[in-house]
């Protein structure tokens, strides 16, 4: 069972997923910080001076200064700040996603459709037999096939 277990991890497809999840998880660090210290700290500067992520609304009607106030409260609040900032987390991410995609479908070689190989035969429109297709005449009931020795004697 071991040995089975091996073999199966150490396939080709289990060692390049193994590999794509952790560079994943980095660069989904590396987009994170860009948005939370990149992106928002401008937006929150428009805002009025207030970090984006600690824009909420409680939800019991009264002003809190931070989330952490009112959930010391007890208060249920709407973060609609930190959903905000994980959102354009997302969409960077989805679109690096979709670029690295797109360029990978490029390089792919695309594989060129072969042509459909020449009929070597085709039928006589009188006694639907198989001829060969430079045939002039049928060879089984002489008709006159694709127009070629009309001028003939």
């Amino acid at each position: 069972m071991m040995k089975e277990f091996k073999e199966f991890a150490m396939k080709g497809n289990m060692v390049d997923l193994a590999i794509g999840v952790i560079i994943g998880g980095a660069f989904g660090k590396v987009v994170t910080s860009i948005v939370n210290d990149v992106i928002m700290p401008p937006i929150g500067l428009l805002l009025g001076k207030v970090p984006f992520k600690d824009l909420f609304l409680s939800l019991d009607g009264n002003h809190y200064n931070t989330i952490k106030d009112a959930q010391a409260a007890g208060v249920a609040t709407l973060n609609y700040g930190q959903f905000i900032s994980t959102l354009i987390d997302f969409l960077i991410v989805a679109f690096v996603i979709f670029m690295v995609v797109k360029q990978l479908n490029r390089f792919r070689k695309k594989e060129e459709p072969k042509p459909a190989p020449k009929p070597e035969v085709k039928e006589c429109p009188e006694c639907l037999s198989e001829i060969p297709v430079k045939a002039s005449r049928c060879k089984y009931c002489t008709a006159v096939v694709g127009g070629h020795a009309e001028g003939r004697a």
